[in-house]
C-alpha cells in the first residue's frame, strides 16, 4: 500500500511495504528515507539521497514529508536514529512533539 502527497512540486509516497517514504519529481526517484514500524514508533534509519540530486535539500523534503504524514496520522512517536533525520528534528523545534521520550 502507497501513500502519496505533493511536497514543493516533488511528490513524497510512504510505500509501507517497501518500509520506506521515497521522493519523486517527474517519476525519477530523487530520494529516500527507509523506516521500522514498531505500531506504536517509527524509527527512522536512514535518508539518502541519489548522488546526481545531493546539495539541493532533497532529503530535507523526504524528511519534512514524513513527518507531515506522521503528524497528520497521529499515531506514532519517532524515534530518529539516522543522524541526519535527529539533526532535522534539531532545526525544527516545533516538530520535537513527535519525538519518542526515553
Amino acid at each position: 500500500m502507497t501513500i502519496s502527497h505533493a511536497v514543493d512540486g516533488f511528490l513524497v509516497t510512504d510505500e509501507k511495504d517497501e518500509s520506506r517514504y521515497t521522493l519523486t519529481r517527474d517519476g525519477q526517484l530523487v530520494s529516500v528515507l527507509d523506516y521500522r514500524d514498531d505500531g506504536r514508533t517509527i524509527a527512522l534509519t536512514r535518508a539518502f539521497t541519489i548522488p546526481s540530486f545531493r546539495g539541493h535539500g532533497h532529503a530535507a523534503k523526504v524528511v519534512a514529508g514524513a513527518v507531515a504524514d506522521l503528524e497528520e496520522r497521529g499515531d506514532r512517536k519517532v524515534d530518529p536514529v539516522c543522524w541526519y533525520v535527529a539533526e532535522w528534528f534539531a532545526a525544527n523545534p516545533s516538530h520535537a512533539g513527535l519525538l519518542r521520550t526515553r
